[in-house]
Protein backbone atom coordinates (compact mmCIF):
# COMPACT_ATOMS: atom_id res chain seq x y z
CA UNK A 1 0.00 0.00 0.00
CA UNK A 2 1.25 3.62 -0.73
CA UNK A 3 1.32 6.94 -0.99
CA UNK A 4 2.24 9.14 -2.93
CA UNK A 5 4.48 6.70 -5.38
CA UNK A 6 7.99 5.69 -6.40
CA UNK A 7 6.30 2.07 -6.96
CA UNK A 8 1.90 3.12 -4.57
CA UNK A 9 -8.31 3.30 -4.95
CA UNK A 10 -13.81 3.40 -9.38
CA UNK A 11 -15.37 6.89 -9.13
CA UNK A 12 -18.02 9.40 -10.35
CA UNK A 13 -17.80 12.87 -12.01
CA UNK A 14 -17.42 15.30 -9.10
CA UNK A 15 -18.51 19.37 -9.20
CA UNK A 16 -16.60 21.73 -11.72
CA UNK A 17 -14.15 24.11 -10.50
CA UNK A 18 -11.73 26.96 -11.90
CA UNK A 19 -8.07 26.10 -11.73
CA UNK A 20 -4.06 27.24 -12.50
CA UNK A 21 -0.74 26.35 -13.26
CA UNK A 22 1.66 27.20 -10.44
CA UNK A 23 5.16 26.19 -10.88
CA UNK A 24 5.06 23.00 -12.95
CA UNK A 25 2.35 22.12 -10.13
CA UNK A 26 -1.27 21.60 -11.28
CA UNK A 27 -3.63 22.74 -8.16
CA UNK A 28 -7.35 22.64 -8.31
CA UNK A 29 -9.36 25.65 -6.81
CA UNK A 30 -12.75 23.57 -5.94
CA UNK A 31 -15.35 24.76 -3.56
CA UNK A 32 -15.24 22.09 -1.49
CA UNK A 33 -12.21 22.32 1.39
CA UNK A 34 -9.05 20.03 0.65
CA UNK A 35 -7.78 20.33 4.34
CA UNK A 36 -9.47 18.60 7.19
CA UNK A 37 -8.81 17.16 10.69
CA UNK A 38 -9.30 14.08 12.15
CA UNK A 39 -8.72 13.34 16.00
CA UNK A 40 -5.17 14.03 16.05
CA UNK A 41 -4.27 14.72 12.31
CA UNK A 42 -4.57 17.38 10.32
CA UNK A 43 -4.82 16.34 6.33
CA UNK A 44 -3.54 18.95 4.18
CA UNK A 45 -2.76 18.82 0.25
CA UNK A 46 0.83 18.14 -0.33
CA UNK A 47 2.94 21.25 -2.02
CA UNK A 48 6.72 21.50 -2.84
CA UNK A 49 7.34 22.64 0.61
CA UNK A 50 7.10 19.07 2.20
CA UNK A 51 10.36 18.44 0.47
CA UNK A 52 11.67 18.05 3.61
CA UNK A 53 9.20 14.91 4.55
CA UNK A 54 9.34 13.97 1.29
CA UNK A 55 13.71 13.19 1.99
CA UNK A 56 12.57 11.89 5.27
CA UNK A 57 10.16 8.84 4.25
CA UNK A 58 11.88 7.94 0.60
CA UNK A 59 15.09 8.11 1.61
CA UNK A 60 14.96 5.35 4.18
CA UNK A 61 14.99 1.58 3.04
CA UNK A 62 12.76 0.67 6.01
CA UNK A 63 10.02 2.83 5.06
CA UNK A 64 10.33 1.02 1.65
CA UNK A 65 10.63 -1.86 2.26
CA UNK A 66 7.37 -3.77 0.58
CA UNK A 67 7.16 -0.73 -2.33
CA UNK A 68 11.03 -0.72 -3.93
CA UNK A 69 14.50 0.95 -3.22
CA UNK A 70 15.24 3.95 -1.51
CA UNK A 71 15.17 7.25 -4.00
CA UNK A 72 17.79 9.74 -4.93
CA UNK A 73 17.76 13.41 -3.48
CA UNK A 74 17.54 14.30 -7.13
CA UNK A 75 14.77 12.06 -8.15
CA UNK A 76 12.46 12.90 -5.31
CA UNK A 77 13.01 16.61 -6.42
CA UNK A 78 11.94 15.50 -10.05
CA UNK A 79 8.87 14.09 -8.47
CA UNK A 80 7.52 16.79 -6.70
CA UNK A 81 5.42 18.22 -9.25
CA UNK A 82 3.89 14.88 -10.18
CA UNK A 83 2.80 14.61 -6.12
CA UNK A 84 1.51 17.59 -5.96
CA UNK A 85 -0.75 17.59 -8.73
CA UNK A 86 -4.39 17.58 -8.18
CA UNK A 87 -7.46 16.00 -10.08
CA UNK A 88 -11.31 15.29 -9.89
CA UNK A 89 -12.37 18.79 -8.31
CA UNK A 90 -9.02 18.35 -5.80
CA UNK A 91 -10.51 14.83 -4.49
CA UNK A 92 -7.75 12.80 -6.33
CA UNK A 93 -4.05 14.02 -5.75
CA UNK A 94 -1.74 13.43 -2.18
CA UNK A 95 -2.29 14.86 1.01
CA UNK A 96 0.26 15.61 4.13
CA UNK A 97 -0.32 14.21 7.23
CA UNK A 98 0.54 16.26 10.34
CA UNK A 99 -0.02 16.77 14.23
CA UNK A 100 -2.93 18.53 14.28
CA UNK A 101 -1.45 20.00 17.54
CA UNK A 102 2.18 20.75 17.13
CA UNK A 103 2.25 20.67 12.64
CA UNK A 104 4.98 17.64 13.06
CA UNK A 105 4.42 15.77 9.65
CA UNK A 106 4.28 12.57 10.02
CA UNK A 107 3.93 10.97 6.22
CA UNK A 108 1.33 10.90 3.34
CA UNK A 109 -1.72 9.61 1.62
CA UNK A 110 -3.22 9.52 -1.17
CA UNK A 111 -6.19 9.19 -3.78
CA UNK A 112 -4.59 8.21 -7.18
CA UNK A 113 -5.59 6.13 -9.86
CA UNK A 114 -4.71 2.62 -9.81
CA UNK A 115 -1.83 1.42 -12.31
CA UNK A 116 -2.83 -1.73 -14.26
CA UNK A 117 -0.08 -3.04 -15.94
CA UNK A 118 2.25 -0.29 -15.32
CA UNK A 119 4.61 -0.64 -12.32
CA UNK A 120 4.10 2.92 -11.43
CA UNK A 121 1.62 5.29 -10.85
CA UNK A 122 0.68 7.37 -14.47
CA UNK A 123 0.09 11.14 -13.03
CA UNK A 124 -0.78 12.19 -16.48
CA UNK A 125 -4.02 10.96 -15.68
CA UNK A 126 -4.00 12.92 -12.86
CA UNK A 127 -5.87 16.19 -14.46
CA UNK A 128 -7.71 19.28 -12.91
CA UNK A 129 -11.07 18.67 -13.67
CA UNK A 130 -11.45 15.46 -14.67
CA UNK A 131 -11.78 12.02 -13.18
CA UNK A 132 -9.76 9.25 -14.01
CA UNK A 133 -10.74 6.90 -15.75
CA UNK A 134 -9.30 4.01 -13.50
CA UNK A 135 -10.05 2.71 -9.60
CA UNK A 136 -9.07 5.18 -7.31
CA UNK A 137 -6.41 3.94 -4.93
CA UNK A 138 -5.78 4.77 -1.13
CA UNK A 139 -2.41 4.49 -0.05
CA UNK A 140 -0.25 6.08 2.33
CA UNK A 141 3.73 6.60 3.68
CA UNK A 142 4.29 7.63 6.92
CA UNK A 143 8.57 8.08 8.64
CA UNK A 144 9.39 5.50 11.13
CA UNK A 145 9.15 7.68 13.95
CA UNK A 146 5.51 7.92 13.09
CA UNK A 147 5.15 3.81 12.94
CA UNK A 148 2.85 2.44 15.44
CA UNK A 149 0.81 4.58 17.06
CA UNK A 150 -2.56 4.39 14.70
CA UNK A 151 -1.90 7.54 12.37
CA UNK A 152 -2.13 5.61 9.09
CA UNK A 153 -5.35 4.30 10.15
CA UNK A 154 -6.65 7.63 11.22
CA UNK A 155 -5.65 9.01 7.98
CA UNK A 156 -7.00 6.31 6.30
CA UNK A 157 -10.45 6.53 7.48
CA UNK A 158 -10.35 10.02 7.34
CA UNK A 159 -9.81 10.43 3.72
CA UNK A 160 -12.34 7.72 2.98
CA UNK A 161 -14.69 9.97 4.76
CA UNK A 162 -13.77 12.67 2.72
CA UNK A 163 -13.65 10.21 -0.70
CA UNK A 164 -17.35 9.00 0.23
CA UNK A 165 -19.21 11.90 2.06
CA UNK A 166 -17.87 14.93 0.26
CA UNK A 167 -15.31 13.87 -2.97
CA UNK A 168 -18.22 12.20 -4.97
CA UNK A 169 -16.33 8.69 -4.74
CA UNK A 170 -18.52 5.27 -4.97
CA UNK A 171 -15.58 2.84 -4.56
CA UNK A 172 -12.15 2.81 -3.39
CA UNK A 173 -9.80 -0.09 -3.46
CA UNK A 174 -5.79 -0.82 -2.13
CA UNK A 175 -3.39 -3.09 -2.42
CA UNK A 176 -0.28 -4.18 -0.51
CA UNK A 177 2.75 -6.56 -0.72
CA UNK A 178 1.15 -9.80 0.59
CA UNK A 179 3.91 -9.83 3.24
CA UNK A 180 3.19 -6.31 4.58
CA UNK A 181 0.47 -7.46 7.58
CA UNK A 182 0.60 -4.13 8.96
CA UNK A 183 -0.67 -2.52 5.88
CA UNK A 184 -3.48 -5.09 5.65
CA UNK A 185 -4.15 -4.47 9.05
CA UNK A 186 -5.07 -0.41 8.44
CA UNK A 187 -7.00 -1.80 6.04
CA UNK A 188 -9.45 -4.45 7.57
CA UNK A 189 -9.40 -1.50 10.36
CA UNK A 190 -11.16 0.90 7.71
CA UNK A 191 -13.10 -0.85 6.69
CA UNK A 192 -12.14 -2.27 3.56
CA UNK A 193 -12.62 -6.46 2.74
CA UNK A 194 -10.74 -8.62 0.59
CA UNK A 195 -11.89 -9.31 -2.80
CA UNK A 196 -8.94 -11.84 -3.66
CA UNK A 197 -7.29 -10.86 -6.34
CA UNK A 198 -6.68 -8.19 -9.20
CA UNK A 199 -4.37 -6.91 -12.10
CA UNK A 200 -2.63 -3.96 -11.11
CA UNK A 201 1.14 -2.57 -10.79
CA UNK A 202 1.39 -5.19 -13.70
CA UNK A 203 1.05 -8.32 -11.53
CA UNK A 204 -1.84 -10.41 -9.69
CA UNK A 205 -1.75 -8.64 -6.26
CA UNK A 206 -4.26 -8.42 -3.38
CA UNK A 207 -7.54 -6.73 -4.24
CA UNK A 208 -9.16 -4.64 -1.36
CA UNK A 209 -12.16 -3.07 -1.95
CA UNK A 210 -15.02 -0.52 0.14
CA UNK A 211 -17.89 0.85 -1.66
CA UNK A 212 -19.66 4.14 -0.33
CA UNK A 213 -22.74 2.25 0.96
CA UNK A 214 -20.40 0.12 2.96
CA UNK A 215 -19.04 3.15 4.44
CA UNK A 216 -22.03 4.46 4.86
CA UNK A 217 -23.20 1.76 6.88
CA UNK A 218 -20.24 1.22 9.05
Amino acid sequence: MIAPSPSPARASSVRPFTWLETGGAFIDHPAMNLVFSSERLTLAPFGPEDIDLSFAMFTDPVVLEYTGGVMSEADIRAKIPDWSRRGGNGCVGVWTVSDRETGEKYGSAALLPMPVEERETDYGLVVPGEMPDSDIEIGYYLKRSAWGFGYATEASRRLLRFAFEEGGLHEVVATFDRGNLASRKVLEKAGFRDHGTMRCYGSDGVNFRITREEWLNQ
